[in-house]
């Protein structure tokens, strides 16, 4: 199975941290040069010098996906003076959770810029450069709520799936390039994001955040939440050449916590 990305750029959003830095780590490992993306600068340089592999050729770009227009600015200078790239790892933070009947429209139009809006200018930028070399991946790090809706959640359950369909729509015009568009859907994964709402909870509940983790932790059929490093695997795998006639697909990473196939 070939599994080498040697002569690979990849660019990995939301990198610095969690599942993106897990990712970019196993990315390196298999031989491909990383680009790290974030908001927060120092954070990426500190993350780019502790990447494995190719002699140290990684490198970042500070971006932030709130503000459409400084994006695609940043996104033109980048095309403009930097290599293509092969692999684009869509991944950012989800958005905050509550009711969708109590969310302000805001914040929809927020996480919709976010996300959505984040990853088509991404990808916009990406794929001329992935149909000049005859090889892309676009993989969506995006939840198992594109599959079954979580309580809880109102804003992130509606933009995630828009975030599904565009991607098998993307699936379906890229294909013939030889570009595949997947979606990896963590589940409850062992991150800051979940700490989070592990804590918010709490404080709605009057139980502690350890007691909220152990419950999320018992719905799922192997009694555990997930290492950022399990979800970083499945990316990795679909960015990879043995990943190649796999496309347009949803693949949960969440234990068989999600109901239904």
């Amino acid at each position: 199975m070939n599994l080498d990305l040697t002569g690979k750029r990849a660019m990995v959003c939301g990198s610095t941290q969690g599942i993106g830095r897990a990712a970019a780590e196993e990315l390196a490992k298999m031989g491909a040069e990383v680009i790290l993306v974030a908001r927060n600068e120092e954070k990426l340089k500190a993350e780019v010098a502790k990447l494995p592999g190719t002699g140290g050729n990684h490198s970042y770009l500070s971006a932030d996906f709130s503000n459409p227009s400084a994006l695609s600015a940043a996104l033109t200078e980048f095309v403009a003076n930097e290599k293509p790239v092969h692999i684009l790892i869509n991944n950012t933070g989800g958005p905050a959770g509550g009711l969708a009947i109590d969310a302000d429209p805001e914040a929809y139009r927020m996480a919709f810029n976010q996300h959505l809006i984040a990853n088509q200018l991404l990808a916009q930028a990406m794929v001329p450069g992935m149909k000049e070399a005859g090889f892309g991946r676009i993989v969506n790090v995006i939840s198992t709520s594109v599959k079954a809706p979580l309580n809880g959640l109102g804003v992130s359950n509606t933009i995630r799936g828009a975030v599904g369909n565009w991607s098998k729509t993307l699936a379906n015009e890229l294909g013939q390039f030889n570009i595949t568009v997947n979606n990896v859907l963590p589940g409850a994964t062992n991150t800051a994001r979940l700490q989070s709402i592990a804590e918010n909870k709490a404080t709605q509940t009057g139980k502690s955040s350890e007691e909220v983790l152990a419950a999320m932790a018992s719905i799922v059929p192997m009694k555990r939440v997930a290492e950022p490093e399990e979800v970083a695997n499945a990316i990795a795998f679909l960015a990879s050449p043995a990943a190649s006639y796999i496309n347009g697909i949803n693949i949960p990473v969440d234990g068989g916590r999600t109901p239904c196939l």
